[in-house]
């Protein structure tokens, strides 16, 4: 079967999913300078053809330092900000108003290989961000560098409404008629807050946030990302990872940090249940729970293929319903990834521990575990002494896990008139 084939099965949930959901996405200006950035348009326009409804926010930074350095005029920060004085603000300007005009050029083309093709894209900007003045801080005057005092929500909202790609630049305008340099993280973070938006996305250099080896973090908690705050300092990756986190305490369910140097980085992210970037949810991604009704499609899709290989008991859908409180699950973005049973036996202080199972794709990652501290706790709850296992395939990961060895005389007896002495699987048990 093509890849391609596999891969749009996988995607179609999402697809469902994000039709009229409303994204916000932050484009640092390095990454509209970069080789990859007619992707990531491109990428953009797909989304729209989705049927997501698109608020686009750029950045302008190394587009300012290269005017600054033009006109031999040197760049001036404080705490991460950058002091916008008159000779300054002529360059933001200059540098935000080439950069608006050419995004909008570049999603106005008619791409040959692009989802809108032969279609009319719009893309509206404006006054839409209303700003105020940092002022002075710490004895430094900010001159004209502002903060987002207001979001035009409804106006947005209706052009979005309307099918409109709308475009934020890190510009914002006072009642008085002044304009304000404004951070583009601040601009995006407070649009998606105002606006309710679903997803918060933030381009950045890296694939995503790296811990201190190197190694991607997929998935944060707002209250986990101080600690990495406090070991990042001042780099862009903080500045990425803070927003993120401004944005789920503001009410934005999920916020994503991927990569605009990755060609696709966007669409993996969005469309693949592992993604390819960092995710920072208000709600946990991946979470153990006891099992309900509606999951028993879940889980007859989960252990069938282990069912034709004889490693799992079979059962039917009406078992499933009628057992479905015995079972405990995994479930990742939706989708149910590994379960776990546990079967009080009559008569008796034991329980048996069965079909437990972990999607191919999701091995290695500690889930069986999980699930086994799950039912054991389960069973201590109910008042049971002793968990039974009957496997023909994994006995040694049970033993590893503190099972011992046992028999079908040690099995109370309403389970040993059930063994299956054809089946001849292995018995062990556990003292809880």
């Amino acid at each position: 079967m093509p890849e391609y084939v596999t891969w749009l099965r996988h995607a179609s949930p999402y697809i469902n999913a994000h039709r009229d959901c409303t994204f916000v996405v932050m484009l640092p200006g390095d990454g509209v300078e970069h080789p990859n950035f007619g992707n990531i348009v491109h990428d953009l326009v797909l989304l729209h053809s989705l049927g997501v409804r698109l608020v686009l926010v750029h950045g302008s930074r190394p587009q300012i330092e290269s005017r600054l350095a033009e006109r031999g005029l040197a760049p001036h920060y404080h705490r991460g900000l950058r002091i916008t004085d008159a000779p300054t603000l002529d360059c933001v300007i200059d540098a935000v108003g080439a950069l608006r005009l050419a995004i909008e050029a570049r999603l106005s083309m008619d791409i040959s290989a692009s989802p809108m093709q032969g279609s009319r894209l719009r893309v509206a900007s404006g006054n839409l961000v209303t700003a105020r003045p940092i002022g002075v801080l710490e004895g430094v005057d900010y001159h004209h560098t502002g903060e987002v005092r207001r979001i035009d929500r409804k106006g947005i909202s209706r052009l979005l409404d309307e099918r409109t790609i709308v475009l934020l630049s890190p510009l914002g305008y006072s009642p008085t008629g002044e304009i304000f340099n404004l951070a583009c993280e601040d601009v995006a973070t407070r649009a998606a807050i105002e606006l309710g938006a679903d997803k918060l996305l933030l381009f950045g250099a890296e694939p995503g946030l790296l811990d201190e080896h190197g190694k991607l973090v997929r998935e944060l908690r707002p209250q986990q990302v101080p600690a990495h705050l406090q070991r990042l300092g001042s780099d862009y990756q903080g500045e990425l990872l803070d927003a993120a986190a401004e944005a789920c305490k503001g009410g934005v369910a999920r916020s994503h940090i991927v990569s605009y140097a990755e060609n696709g980085a966007l669409l993996t992210e969005l469309f693949t249940r592992d993604g390819g970037g960092t995710l920072v949810a208000k709600e946990q991604f991946e979470i153990v729970r006891e099992a309900s009704i509606e999951d028993v499609g879940g889980l007859l899709e989960l252990i069938s293929p282990l069912e034709e290989q004889g490693i799992l008991v079979r059962r039917s859908r009406e078992v499933l319903e009628r057992e479905i409180e015995q079972f405990s699950v995994v479930e990742r973005d939706g989708m149910i990834i590994a379960c776990a049973a546990l079967y009080p036996i009559a008569e008796s202080d034991a329980g048996e521990l069965a079909c437990l199972a972990v999607n191919p794709e999701y091995r290695h990652g500690g889930r069986g575990d999980d699930l086994l501290e799950r039912i054991e706790t389960r069973a201590r709850q109910a008042g049971l002494k002793t968990l039974f296992v009957l496997t023909t395939r994994t006995a040694h990961w049970f033993r590893e896990r503190g099972f011992q060895p046992s028999g079908v005389e040690r099995l109370p007896a309403a389970r040993a008139s059930l063994y299956n002495f054809q089946r001849n699987s292995k018995i062990f048990e556990k003292a809880l």
